[in-house]
């Protein structure tokens, strides 16, 4: 899947999931970039990204785990490069990416040069980690000649020396002095095609540094917890985190770190931004947690769904519930819809409305049928994109 095409998915909404006056969020205005063919920043689309955890040299594995990633939406992804072995394989890596990627360079400045060169859509680099200034420049130029913007990443567990001397320890104030401090010498070079992430594992530090970058600076802003975690606990540390900034509208692009998958981050990153109404791409499911009253399964109902309706594009809601408590009034806001009933059978809605009964035993195949009609519906009129 293209990084077009998934945004027209992503953007593409029913009047079911219209967003309220009430709901709206007002992103920061900040200047657009480009990350190959994806912008990020202005009134772009929210990207969400992941990175390649395989051995970058193997060029064959890495481009397998970016295919999965493709597949599950990325519109971005990052491909570490310590050696030269790893650049030498960036360009075939490149070449067969359906999505751009971002090289991640530490320090050194080479490996900048070779991956620029190799096809690289961004470098993930801080200009002031790389050595002298020849180096720095020769860096910039690379990325000029060749087309490609950067990330500055700060990071709170590797901040420089004197700005750790100068704070006592890692804080939100010293992230915002080395973040500004790489920026300028971007600036100085009159390279502008950038954007900044300042990272923490510890929530509240890195909510804080972003929200005094965000009035510093107007950049784009890439998000992330970093080393948030396992897969729960990371999907909880980063929801909380980057959830309260994106609901303050701050957050051009971002990146879910877990220890898990890839693939998850992925999901959990267009989850938290399906949740905020930032972004639509695939199936919204609301589902109740299951009680007495239940006329069916819900939990197995709903894990069966989620794992056959993964493959779906096209945004869309479905409620899930199992009794008339509150189905048919959470069915009144979702595109597709079954609520539990008597004997053995529910009642499925299609635009809000009751439309006809089905059998509890054969209702997840006939909801997924019903999905997959709608979702080439959808295709099919080639919906524009829609900012929110």
């Amino acid at each position: 899947m293209s990084a077009d095409h998934s945004h027209a998915e992503d953007h593409a909404h029913t009047d079911h999931t219209s967003v309220r006056p009430w709901r709206a969020i007002h992103r920061r205005k900040s200047r657009k970039i480009r990350v190959g063919s994806v912008e990020v920043g202005g009134d772009a689309p929210i990207s969400v990204q992941s990175m390649t955890n395989t051995l970058t040299a193997d060029a064959a594995a890495t481009i397998g785990q970016i295919r999965q990633l493709e597949e599950a939406g990325a519109d971005i992804v990052r491909v570490s490069c310590p050696d030269e072995d790893s650049t030498k394989a960036f360009k075939t890596i490149a070449r067969e990416s359906k999505v751009p990627l971002v090289a991640d360079i530490h320090f050194h400045y080479k490996r900048g040069i070779e991956a620029a060169q190799a096809g690289a859509a961004c470098l993930r680099i801080n200009p002031g980690n790389i050595g002298s200034a020849d180096r720095v420049r020769d860096v910039i130029q690379a990325a000029r000649d060749h087309g490609c913007s950067m990330r500055i990443g700060v990071n709170a567990g590797s901040l420089e020396r004197d700005l750790l001397e100068k704070y006592g320890e890692p804080c939100p104030d010293a992230m915002l002095e080395s973040a500004l401090r790489h920026a300028r010498i971007l600036q100085d070079h009159d390279f502008h095609e950038f954007k900044i992430s300042v990272k923490a594992s510890d929530i509240f530090m890195t909510v804080a540094a972003y929200n005094l970058l965000a009035e510093a600076i107007d950049c784009p802003l890439h998000l992330g917890i970093t080393e948030a975690g396992a897969l729960r606990t990371g999907t909880v540390k980063s929801s909380i985190g980057m959830g309260n900034l994106l609901w303050a509208g701050i957050g051009d692009t971002i990146r879910v770190s877990l220890a898990a998958d890839p693939v998850e981050e992925i999901k959990v990153g267009f989850d938290m931004l399906k949740s905020l109404g930032l972004r639509h791409r695939g199936v919204n499911i609301i589902a109740c947690p299951s009680c007495a009253r239940q006329g069916f399964n819900v939990i197995k109902t709903v894990e069966s769904l989620e794992q056959r309706l993964a493959h779906i594009g096209q945004p869309m809601s479905l409620s899930i519930i199992g009794c008339v408590v509150n189905g048919p009034g959470e069915a009144l806001m979702t595109d597709l819809g079954f609520t539990g009933g008597g004997k053995g059978s529910g009642m499925v809605y299609v635009a809000g409305k009751p439309d006809h009964k089905m059998d509890n035993e054969a209702m997840v195949d006939h909801i997924v049928g019903l999905v997959e009609a709608r979702a080439a519906e959808l295709a099919s009129a080639k919906i524009p994109q829609a900012a929110e």
